[in-house]
């Protein structure tokens, strides 16, 4: 009996989760949008349904999975944490890329009560960089240092911005509104995002910014390295740009009064950045990411270094950033649905990567996608 995969928001990235699972004809995909448009794309596929739902509305999802295998969440973030929520409620495990506000450990208790392995935060980062390190934490006697640079790009630069967004652009502003956690001797540090600005030189692709951003989220918790740090990459200029928007309150939720109706500056900023921010089709863009991470195994301490490179897919007409964070989310699905991963409960992916043969599952799954970690190590004696 084929393998039954619920996916919840055709988007940017969900269509390509929906697209890559339909290659495998062993599974039945439902996919669940309140858009008609994104649900039309998907109509001569034999092995996909689709349903016209509003997610937000539904308040309960039982009739929806029933009969499901694993549901994907992949709702824009505002709405992620009560998806989840729901889906658990139903008894279903889930890999969720909602990158949802809220602490997702909240939810612990309750989805081991209801049997469900939900994989939280399961893009390229957060998703594939904690994965890195769950492996190399459990290869290595101690972990000094962790750090993560990484960014989706267009790959032709227009100005002002130099930036389009290969997901919902209101969870790009987010990016730039949370205070941005690290670890720093062992101690819990709090600084403004877009702050910290340092450039980087990534090979085929020139010089970089990086800025600080509320990546780290639930490494804060589940791993202890006395260094941590996660940013994230855009062309020289683009923190500049964002940092005044941010500080003259455009990306603001307080609501404003705009000739007598109450309006959020961040809903229209987004709404106005979209179209600007939306790539054309057949616009190529490109994704980067590097983890280094400092290690000691015995007397021989390490570094190892892994970049990511990855391009627009101009065969399948797939953004970098949709392949990126869709293939690394349904290559742990596969590997819930194969049952190589049963842990019940929150499970961020460093859990997955603790196990060499799940690390070693995923990497092979992506690299069958032509997306290839480049691992270099540097060996020096205590």
């Amino acid at each position: 009996m084929n393998k039954k995969i619920a996916v919840l928001g055709a988007g940017l990235v969900g269509h390509a989760i929906v697209e890559d699972l339909a290659r495998d004809h062993e599974y039945q995909i439902d996919v669940f949008d309140n858009d008609l448009g994104k649900l039309k794309k998907f109509e001569n596929a034999e092995n996909v349904k689709t349903q016209q739902v509003d997610l937000l509305r539904e308040e309960d999802f039982t009739s929806l999975l029933k009969g499901i295998d694993c549901a994907i969440s992949a709702v824009p973030g505002f709405m992620g944490f009560e998806t989840l929520l729901k889906i658990i409620k139903t008894g279903t495990n889930v890999v969720d890329i909602a990158f949802f506000p809220e602490e997702p450990f909240q939810l612990d208790q309750f989805a081991k009560e209801h049997g469900v392995t939900a994989v939280i935060d399961c893009g390229v980062a957060p998703g594939l960089c904690n994965i890195i390190l769950g492996y190399q934490n459990a290869q290595m006697d101690d972990i000094t240092r962790y750090e993560c640079y990484v960014g989706g790009l267009p790959k032709v630069r227009t100005m002002p911005f130099q930036y389009k967004a290969g997901f919902s652009p209101i969870d790009v502003l987010e990016e730039y509104i949370r205070p941005a956690r690290f670890i720093e001797f062992g101690e819990a540090v709090v600084k403004p995002a877009l702050s910290d600005i340092e450039h980087i030189d990534v090979p085929g692709v020139g010089t970089l910014e990086a800025f600080n951003t509320d990546g780290l989220r639930s490494l804060l918790k589940t791993i202890n390295v006395p260094f941590m740090k996660e940013k994230t990459l855009r062309y020289p200029g683009h923190a500049a740009i964002m940092q005044m928007l941010r500080d003259n309150g455009f990306l603001g939720y307080k609501e404003i009064e705009v000739k007598g109706k109450n309006i959020k500056p961040i809903d229209l900023t987004s709404r106005l950045l979209f179209k600007n921010w939306q790539f054309d089709k057949g616009e190529e863009d490109i994704t980067f990411m590097r983890v280094i991470i400092d290690g000691r195994k015995g007397t021989s301490n390490f570094t190892f270094t892994y970049d990511l490179l990855d391009s627009y897919d101009k065969k399948t007409g797939t953004t970098s950033m949709a392949r990126t964070t869709g293939y690394t989310c349904t290559a742990v699905a596969r590997l819930l649905l194969s049952g190589q991963f049963t842990q019940r409960g929150i499970c961020p992916p460093e859990y997955i990567g603790q196990s060499e043969k799940c690390y070693r599952y995923i990497l092979d799954q992506l690299s069958q996608r032509n997306i290839v970690l480049e691992e270099k190590l540097t060996k020096k004696n205590a």
